[in-house]
């Protein structure tokens, strides 16, 4: 079944673009990601850790 999806992926012009864009998709999500969790402040994730443990 592969052999037939990848020979009609084959014959398409321009193709060879999309594993390029997903990967760089993929890539800039995860860096966006990783800038945000690090630039947060201690403070912040202390203050909402602590909301499960509060009585109300």
């Amino acid at each position: 079944m592969f052999e037939q999806i990848k020979h009609n992926m084959e014959t398409i012009d321009g193709v060879s673009i999309y594993p390029i864009l997903s990967l760089l998709i993929f890539f800039l999500f995860f860096v966006g990601l990783g800038i945000w969790v690090f630039s947060y402040k201690k403070e912040t994730i202390d203050e909402l850790s602590e909301i499960p443990l509060r009585d109300n």
